[in-house]
């Protein structure tokens, strides 16, 4: 019997498999923001409104939303560990909560379009359903709605946590303009580390503004919110490689997407850069296949078949592993109340790895 990592990331996965350590931070997290994601999307245009309902799968009868599943609960949960790190109100958990999980539906929107994914979850995506523009425009309206969230907070960090917000947004931005930009570079040209960085700002920026901005709103100390920034990006880089290794491994029914599919989209993923950068014979036909653009749908089978020849997934899980080995040990530097650093200790091993 080996470890496995299993990060219940942002693509695919209900807490009904969660060890039982996380539930109540996890469900704590998702009772402070969903009500307030819920005002806040009621407050929209009507037809903006529309569409955030639909992606939320709020529209569908007896549906609990999309929100629920553990992906889209990890951010509130950070929070909530956020401001129990620095002794501040829940109530500043549900602003930073609520703030980030907006910007993150923005990134969910926006991302279908850019990658021209028409399906989300087993069901049209927005841009499929509603069009681009008002998938886009839904996008605009939620990002607007998480700063202002922040900037009107009644709370001693509110100006610094808006600018952190703002930081947060830009990084991810320039995150996900590199990634678009490399799926048009031959794999060869592209390192591991290069991978790590465009990974740092795709996901690790809002995960590292989740773990820290409650503590921001509650004006705590900077050594405490750095320690909690830099634990919430390596967890995120650690989410990333995982999304990686369920767009190449997952199944269907439970990542919405084909086997192979960031293959056929020319994605630089962390399995494709080390097995091609593996010096074995296996590697290098795996090279040679995908040339410089997306890989052809019959060539699919032979690519993964290489993958599995240069053991790139296993590589994939163990580097996934040193990230959140990392985030760990950057909460274990900060002052944080012992059964707070407890809570973060198992929260984050619980999510973070299963036995098979």
């Amino acid at each position: 019997m080996r470890t496995r990592i299993l990060l219940h990331s942002t693509v695919s996965h209900d807490t009904s498999k969660l060890p039982p350590g996380s539930e109540e931070i996890l469900e704590r997290g998702m009772a402070l923001v969903e009500p307030e994601l819920r005002r806040i999307v009621a407050g929209l245009h009507p037809s903006v409104a529309q569409v955030c309902r639909y992606h939320l799968g709020w529209d569908a009868e007896g549906s609990t939303g999309l929100v629920q599943r553990a992906g889209k609960r990890v951010r509130a949960a950070l929070a909530v560990l956020s401001v129990r790190s620095v002794g501040a109100p829940e109530r500043l958990a549900a602003v930073a909560g609520t703030a980030v999980e907006l910007v993150h539906q923005l990134s969910l929107l926006h991302d279908d379009v850019m990658d021209g994914d028409t399906e989300r979850r087993g069901r049209p995506a927005a841009w499929a359903a509603f069009g681009t523009g008002p998938a886009v425009l839904a996008g605009d309206a939620l990002v607007v709605q998480a700063v202002a969230g922040v900037f009107r907070a009644q709370a001693p960090g509110a100006a610094a946590a808006t600018d952190a917000l703002i930081v947060a947004v830009e990084k991810m931005v320039e995150g996900q303009a590199e990634d678009l930009s490399l799926e048009g570079w031959s794999v060869s040209e592209v390192s591991p580390s290069r991978y790590v960085r465009m990974a740092r700002g795709k996901t690790g920026a809002l995960f590292g503004c989740a773990a820290a901005l409650g503590a921001v709103l509650a004006d705590g100390p900077v050594p405490m919110v750095q320690a909690l920034h830099s634990a919430g990006s390596e967890l995120g880089v650690a989410f990333q490689i995982l999304d990686d290794i369920l767009g190449l491994w997952g199944e269907r029914t439970v990542t919405g997407k084909p086997v192979g599919a960031d293959l056929m989209c020319g994605k630089k993923t962390l399995p494709l850069l080390l097995a091609v950068g593996s010096g074995t014979a296996a590697g290098r036909r795996l090279a040679a296949l995908l040339g410089s653009g997306p890989l052809a749908p019959g060539d699919v089978p032979e690519a993964m078949r290489l993958l599995e020849e240069t053991e790139s997934r296993r590589r994939s899980e163990e580097a996934a592993v040193r990230h959140v080995a990392s985030a760990l040990a950057a909460l274990g530097g900060a002052p944080i109340p012992a059964d707070v650093q407890e809570q973060w200790r198992h929260f984050i091993t619980d999510l973070s790895r299963r036995s098979s």
